[in-house]
């Protein structure tokens, strides 16, 4: 490779001149005087991509960065497939940009795994999947590569809310709030608590959550938070600062949690790390500087305990019982006594199924039918769930589930007709995911009514 070139077009990327830049990188890229060893070819055009990225061209910039993934001796596969990713969601093709942020968070070598989450989160919220979203901005969260958590754990705040959980939403609001961060983003924050807080039924918490969003006068609540501020403000006025949560969550005008600035930029839209508000979404630049002189760099993970309330569970659900009554009779007659000794058995035995019944066993058992839709969840469409399912829906339920033939299960709550299972799958990069699987009698065994993501609240 032309070095000489390749140097010259990196200075003007570095200098914001990205049409000379990519003419430039163009320019090494067709030198045959210099020809391109192993691995070249993939970064001329992983920089190439960038350009286009920054001329507004996402487009073509997917043609350039598709043409990097062919290049198999070029190390940072991982990063190419973000951008990618992040160049279909800017062309609104979610579907695709999901597939490359997977295949990027898949990639071990990946040294900025939390941007694809992030990326992936901001999509499936894109699509309305705001568990799978929530999954997303936590890995991102949980990432000691981030410098800077406070995003992920604003937007995995709203995915709480929209999952009508305001007590998890409140928590990750609450550790977002110990980096350090913008005032327009500690503003968004702070609003977006109170409408937390309101949730609760935590009111004096909301006031002041409000007010501080409020203070600087540079931001202005949006209609819903607006509508929870001046709740809030009547219920301290009346005494009622602890409302009770569940009246609360029922007369949330609002439940999304999004809440939006003055120039009507949504909570979960992203900025690049330069600062560049008008691209949708971020990209990675060729060479990043130190992470320690990103806005917000805090010392990302020292000291802090982030993961507080992911690792906390839900009270245990109550379990109720049926006894059976059991009668006998005596008989004189010695041959009725042989015959009742035949029909005490079998009582005794029909007894033990009707009460093993009403306790919600079964066979196959639920934990069984869970393990077998985890080992292959594509045969899982035809067998496991129940016929009264939608089939237009089973699909949507199986797409988040992460194939594990070793599944954890977590715990079972059983009735006669239906029950719950709770579940941890691991994923093949070592995270872990939990659902909550809802099942109905099928006969003596079990079927799968409903799979979906479960995030445990804070204990």
């Amino acid at each position: 490779m032309n070095n000489e070139l390749f140097d010259r077009a990196n200075e003007r990327y570095r200098l914001r001149d990205y049409r000379g830049a990519l003419m430039t990188f163009t320019e090494c890229l067709q030198d045959t005087t210099a020809p391109l060893a192993p691995g070249e070819m993939g970064l001329l055009y992983h920089q190439i991509g960038n350009c286009l990225v920054k001329l507004k061209n996402p487009g073509e910039a997917i043609q350039a960065y598709s043409q990097a993934t062919a290049d198999t001796a070029y190390g940072a596969m991982g990063t190419v497939e973000c951008n990618l990713g992040m160049a279909y969601a800017s062309l609104r093709d979610y579907q695709n940009a999901i597939r490359y942020f997977e295949q990027s968070v898949a990639d071990e070598a990946n040294p900025t795994p939390y941007k694809s989450y992030m990326g992936m989160g901001n999509a499936l919220m894109k699509l309305g999947k705001s568990a799978e979203a929530g999954v997303a901005f936590r890995e991102a969260a949980l990432d000691e590569a981030n410098p800077d958590p406070t995003k992920a754990l604003l937007n995995l705040g709203v995915c709480f809310m929209a999952l009508n959980r305001p007590a998890d939403a409140v928590a990750s609001y609450e550790s977002a709030m110990q980096f350090d961060m913008l005032s327009s983003t500690r503003n968004k924050l702070q609003a977006s608590l109170g409408q937390a807080y309101v949730a609760c039924g935590q009111m004096e918490k909301a006031v002041h959550a409000f007010e501080e969003a409020i203070a600087d006068k540079t931001y202005f609540l949006s209609d819903s938070a607006s509508v929870d501020y001046q709740r809030a403000v009547a219920a301290v006025a009346q005494g009622t600062s602890e409302q009770n949560q569940a009246t609360q969550v029922l007369q949330l005008a609002d439940m999304s949690g999004l809440d939006v600035a003055a120039d009507g930029t949504s909570v979960y839209d992203m900025e690049v790390y330069e600062g560049e508000a008008a691209e949708p979404f971020y990209y990675d630049e060729p060479y990043e500087a130190d992470p320690a002189n990103f806005p917000g760099y805090v010392g990302a993970y020292e000291n802090v305990d982030n993961d507080r309330f992911f690792t906390a569970t839900d009270a245990e659900l109550e379990q109720w019982s049926r006894g059976l009554a059991k009668q006998d009779r005596k008989r004189r007659n010695v041959g009725l006594k042989i015959l009742l000794f035949f029909v005490v058995v079998i009582v005794l035995a029909a007894a033990g199924g009707v009460f093993a019944y009403i306790q919600g066993y079964g066979w196959p058992t639920q934990q069984d039918v869970v393990k077998s839709m985890f080992a292959d969840p594509s045969a899982a469409k035809e067998s496991a769930f129940a016929p009264d399912v939608d089939a237009s829906k089973i699909d949507g339920m199986i797409d988040p589930v992460v194939a594990d033939p070793n599944v954890k299960i977590d715990g079972v709550n059983r009735s006669m007709a239906d029950s719950t299972v709770y579940a941890t799958a691991t994923t093949e990069g070592g995270g872990s995911v939990q659902y909550q699987i809802s099942m109905v009698r099928d006969g003596i065994g079990w079927k799968v009514s409903n799979v979906e993501l479960y995030f445990p609240s804070q204990s």
